[in-house]
């Protein structure tokens, strides 16, 4: 009884349970989610789907993210546009073993019913955060490789369930109706990877959140599901697994005993995980070569051998735009020697089609080698005069074994905030790391 386990795991926990280890990775993940969501507020993705929307809102009590609070909407839209937001970069957070981004759904819902709600404390809304997260990574390992492989977005397709257990650990519901928000929002499946390099990838993560939100306000109100939506014949898992045989009870009986979320890691670039060690080889490529005089024009050509998911995910040779700029390991190699960087303003439109930068994406080449690390690459650099840079990364920042440290998350934030919030950045980036203390989280949200 798949669903009914999840239910009273997540109604059983209590923050006094929470181990310090993992209480920490929860405070990082959420200061990560609130700099990702504010430093995608402005993008034209989120102002599409905010000008789309805002004319049909209702009664204003959660707050959009990147506006002080001065822009206020109602908890289901709020949580929509904040979870594109957060995830508009693809600068989010990644649970490395299902490529889920964990915290964009779930934290955008229980930010928006929070504030809603009023009196939350920041110890009440870190429990519900790792509930959500441990339902949505445990769910996805359940389903692993075989659900991604058929295409779904597996961000969205467990981080709708994920934000469903959140919230209904704030609403306190009991079992069965926990078990009905579960059910809720494993018929509201969400994702496709086809979608991938346009405004609809950042949809999906939103959209999640928006779902979540509404299964557990349906299931408080005694709006029922199938109590075996998890694990029936025709339920959610052996249906987005192709029919496979998912292995549930496994990993659902490591809830609480294997915390997921201290496996979380944390983007360095803001873009597709899989070419961060190319890009982390080709920044270090750019220190040497300043180091020895060298200059980006005399480059003749860049071999990286890279994992093969690096081929598959992120292959796009000639993106036109920003968003496309995220799946294409060339740019981000690019990018890389040219800047020593690749943050944000790196995968603006106007530098995906800079000359400069096109002239040097043209030469690199990218092999799949099958012997490599998911987070393990090989750069070579070949200059005119036959000069030879090569760079070996065994881990990328970022990755498990070389996390970023709260150093690194801080600068992170204050670089993608800073051109949203201006001089109150250092601020807003003071109250999301103590957001966890809080009496109530609702005036904190309200001030970003």
């Amino acid at each position: 009884m798949a669903t009914k386990v999840l239910a009273n795991w997540a109604i059983s926990l209590t923050a006094s349970k929470l181990p310090s280890p993992v209480k920490d990775a929860a405070v990082r993940s959420l200061y990560n989610w609130i700099g990702c969501a504010i430093g995608g507020s402005q993008h034209p993705t989120v102002t599409k789907l905010y000008d789309a929307l805002s004319p049909f809102q209702g009664l204003a009590t959660a707050s959009l993210l990147g506006h002080g609070g001065e822009r206020r909407t109602d908890p289901q839209l709020a949580c929509l546009v904040n979870g594109v937001a957060s995830h508009v970069h693809d600068y989010d957070d990644t649970h490395l073993a299902t490529i889920i981004h964990p915290t964009g759904p779930v934290a955008s819902a229980l930010l928006a019913y929070a504030e809603h709600k009023g009196g939350v404390s920041g110890k009440d809304l870190l429990c519900a955060l790792v509930a959500g997260i441990e339902a949505s990574c445990k769910l996805g390992l359940a389903v692993w490789p075989a659900h991604y492989d058929i295409g779904w977005h597996i961000t969205s397709t467990t981080g709708c369930i994920g934000a469903a257990v959140a919230v209904g650990k704030l609403m306190n519901l009991d079992e069965g109706k926990m078990a009905h928000a579960i059910g809720l929002a494993s018929t509201q499946n969400v994702g496709l990877r086809e979608m991938f390099g346009s405004d609809t990838k950042s949809f999906h993560p939103g959209r999640a959140a928006q779902s979540g939100l509404l299964a557990a306000l349906c299931a408080e109100k005694g709006f029922t599901s199938s109590p075996q939506a998890l694990e029936a014949k025709r339920g959610w898992a052996n249906v987005v697994a192709g029919g496979g045989t998912p292995k549930l009870d496994k990993y659902l009986r490591e809830l609480g005993t294997v915390w997921e979320i201290e496996r979380n890691a944390f983007k360095p670039f803001p873009c597709g995980i899989v070419c961060h060690p190319a890009i982390d080889a080709c920044i270090q490529l750019h220190e040497e070569m300043q180091s020895n005089g060298l200059i980006p024009r005399d480059i003749e050509s860049v071999t990286a051998k890279v994992h093969p998911l690096v081929i598959e995910l992120t292959s796009k040779r000639t993106p036109r735009d920003g968003l496309e700029g995220k799946f294409s390991v060339f740019h981000g190699c690019s990018v890389g020697l040219l800047y020593g960087k690749a943050g944000p303003s790196q995968y603006s439109d106007d530098v995906v089609r800079d000359p400069a930068v096109v002239s040097i994406r043209d030469k690199v080449q990218a092999n799949a080698d099958a012997q490599l690390k998911a987070d393990e690459t090989s750069v070579e650099i070949v200059f005119g005069n036959s000069l030879r840079l090569q760079k070996h990364v065994d881990h990328a920042v970022g990755s498990l074994e070389v996390p970023m440290t709260n150093d690194q998350l801080e600068a992170k934030f204050l670089d993608q905030c800073k051109i949203v919030l201006g001089d109150e950045v250092k601020e807003a980036s003071d109250s999301a790391w103590a957001i966890g203390e809080a009496d109530d989280v609702g005036s904190i949200i309200r001030a970003f």
